[in-house]
């Protein structure tokens, strides 16, 4: 969280982080490994939207279900 997020009150998602463990890479191959993670993620995150759940005409209809019965009540004269 920024300074800046932290004085609003908001959170604002992190940026993803990268590690580069082993080697010595280039900035040339830093910054195409960078272009092509980035592109993939917004390739991703733009096809991760959830459909919204079609209801039809005949449930929107139907009676909802009965409520459960109350099992604290007791029932009848054989209640202990």
């Amino acid at each position: 969280m920024t300074a800046q997020n932290a004085q609003d009150g908001t959170s604002a998602p992190e940026a993803p982080m990268l590690d580069i463990t082993r080697g010595a890479a280039t900035e040339e191959e830093l910054a195409a490994l960078i272009a092509v993670i980035s592109e993939a993620y917004a390739t991703e995150a733009a096809a991760a939207v959830a459909d919204e759940p079609s209801v039809s005409a005949w449930t929107r209809t139907q009676r909802p279900l009965r409520r459960p019965l109350r099992r604290d009540i007791p029932w009848g004269r054989f209640s202990g």
